[in-house]
């Protein structure tokens, strides 16, 4: 007789480690006693600016009408898509962030007898989603800057292999693969493998390093690029992101998402969203003067950084093993919430999002007064 009915779930779902996020601004105002506005969220790259106008807008608009069913086929926002980026609708899939996109997609193409390849230190929802499938992890170690390393993730793509995973750029090192070279592996791998293009911080990078994945798409059946409105955008709180793919991963992806997986506030908001390119150049650019003025700080302290195309820096802290949580908890004791990212195999690292330029030097501050009192302990090697 079975007591626990959660025993006969698999193995390899019972094994899962919850996906844990940045720390809530109100969790750590309950735990320090600080005032919610007091505190500095630095933790989740999120927009410092919020949301678009814009968006907002759209959004209290949509909110009238709630007693009704959201659109389970996202016409209008499928359509803003298509006119934004110059695709067909039928190459949308739309997402409850772009996490339902990467977890629909290993619903879709992995099993217990598939392989996932992905980099070392790349995004958590790639090992989550692999192992809620049953499929086997490939991790390949990253290059010694913490980035992609092609090559060893092309060899290890076998008669087995069912999703290869790349973000560009990276979460959460930051790290970028110059165009031509994502464009050069991706049409190197066998068209039985899914490719998927995670761009959710494509909208940071400068002119200089832009390019367009959706044109590759028209003639490369297995690549799935995927996007988020959580970034640049700023909305994060309302859950939306969307696929571009060919019509056939498409259709695959409508047959096992949920009926209503995308809400009315969130499709209303992100439509609108797509367009306010005034906010969109402002989150640009608050992010690039954030980025130097951590970069100034990082360099005055003498600390060890990844240069970064998103909105966040990854920064080491020290040579000790647990050298990230020791300064993560004595940042939080000042009032300022960072990531540390030992679950990322980085555990003498932080990664701090790009806030505004007064959360920037609220943050600097801290960091100016906890790392001289940690600084024995923050070298010690073992």
């Amino acid at each position: 007789m079975i007591d626990n009915p959660s025993s006969i779930a698999p193995e390899y779902v019972r094994g899962i480690a919850p996906y844990q996020g940045g720390r809530p601004i109100s969790e750590i105002a309950r735990e320090y006693g600080f005032n919610e506005s007091d505190i500095v969220k630095l933790a989740s790259n999120e927009n410092p600016l919020g949301m678009s106008p814009k968006a907002k807008e759209a959004m209290l608009v949509a909110a009238a009408d709630l007693g009704r069913y959201p659109d389970g086929n996202g016409f209008e926002l499928k359509a803003a898509i298509s006119k934004r980026f110059s695709v067909p609708q039928d190459w949308v899939t739309l997402g409850n962030g772009s996490n339902d996109i990467l977890e629909l997609a290993a619903h879709a193409f992995l099993q217990p007898d598939r392989e996932s390849v992905y980099s070392a230190h790349s995004f958590a929802v790639y090992a989550l989603a692999t192992q809620a499938t049953g499929a086997k992890a490939v991790v390949v170690p990253a290059t010694k800057g913490l980035g992609h390393d092609l090559s060893a993730m092309r060899r290890a793509i076998t008669a087995r292999t069912g999703i290869v995973w790349v973000a560009n750029p990276n979460n959460p090192t930051g790290t970028f693969i110059d165009a031509k070279e994502v464009k050069a592996f991706i049409d190197d791998i066998p068209h039985q493998v899914l490719v998927i293009l995670d761009e959710a911080y494509t909208e940071y990078l400068s002119d200089k390093d832009r390019y367009n994945a959706f044109e590759w798409v028209a003639s490369t059946p297995n690549l799935l690029v995927s996007r988020s409105f959580s970034k640049a955008y700023g909305l994060a709180g309302l859950r939306i992101g969307f696929g571009i793919s060919q019509p056939a991963i498409t259709d695959l992806l409508n047959r096992i998402r949920q009926p209503f997986n995308v809400n009315s506030l969130a499709q209303a908001a992100a439509s609108a969203a797509l367009f306010d390119d005034a906010f969109l150049a402002q989150s640009r650019r608050v992010n690039d003067e954030g980025m130097q003025q951590l970069i100034g700080a990082a360099n005055s302290l003498g600390l060890e950084y990844i240069p970064s195309w998103g909105n966040f820096i990854l920064v080491k802290m020290g040579q000790a093993k647990d050298a990230g949580m020791q300064v993560f908890q004595a940042l939080l004791a000042k009032g300022v919430i960072t990531r540390p990212v030992a679950n990322y195999a980085l555990p003498q690292w932080l990664r701090i999002s790009i806030g505004t330029r007064e959360e920037n030097e609220r943050l600097i501050t801290a960091l100016g007064q906890v790392m001289p009192a940690l600084s024995a302990r923050l070298q010690a090697s073992a």
